[in-house]
């Protein structure tokens, strides 16, 4: 399973893609919004930073203006993925992107309906919100699951990015349920980095090489 992460946090885009496990970036408009920067210089940076897909999100409601902006938006780096949301315009847009050969990420996906459509018109990407599924009180693992089972079984060439991660658990439950993506908030990934068995077990091991002789520097 390939690691996004969600954010549009440059800092902790080059934090996290420092550790060498980072396959691309989701951003959205109000992720960009708590940046306080200008959009288009803080997608920019984005796709130079890292190498994978940048999913960059349009913000029009008709399908020809959302072509207008991703036409633009792939301007700002080799590797921008267009996000659009799950809307009929959406599609259309869709369909005329990938014949384009522009690869897409549709994105508010909350069923296994919403997300047939959008890999039958080309998504390059489909993003199902596990968390917020979660919030109502449905199980968002399960739509990953069916997801995976019907993706599989015809052969469907569209990813699953699981999206709206919230803890965890979720990464551990997307990465059995199927998915080949999850995109992950950077204080999730923090989250994943760290156990208490293990930094007991560092803390024990240093104070133990203490008294252990040595013929140089360590």
């Amino acid at each position: 399973m390939k690691f996004f992460i969600d954010t549009a946090n440059v800092d902790e885009i080059k934090e996290i893609n420092d550790w060498g496990i980072l396959d691309g970036v989701t951003t959205n408009p109000s992720l960009i919004a708590k940046s306080g920067r200008v959009f288009e210089d803080v997608v920019e940076e984005i796709a130079k930073i890292v190498d994978g897909a940048i999913s960059a999100e349009v913000t029009a409601e008709d399908a020809d203006t959302m072509v207008d902006q991703a036409h633009e938006l792939i301007k700002l780096g080799e590797n921008i993925v267009i996000k659009i949301p799950m809307t009929d315009e959406g599609l259309k847009a869709v369909k005329v992107l990938s014949k384009e050969g522009i690869k897409t990420n549709v994105t508010l996906i909350f069923s296994v309906n919403q997300a047939i459509l959008a890999a039958k018109a080309g998504a390059t990407y489909v993003s199902p919100f596990v968390g917020r599924l979660d919030d109502i009180g449905e199980d968002g693992m399960n739509l990953i699951r069916d997801l995976s089972y019907i993706f599989d079984r015809y052969d469907i060439q569209t990813e699953i990015i699981a999206a709206s991660i919230r803890h965890t658990a979720h990464v551990r439950e997307c990465m059995l349920a199927g998915a080949h993506i999850a995109t992950v908030p950077y204080k999730v990934f923090k989250g994943m980095l760290n156990h208490p068995l293990t930094n007991s077990g560092i803390a024990t091991f240093l104070e133990d090489f203490k008294s252990v002789s040595t013929k140089g520097e360590f």
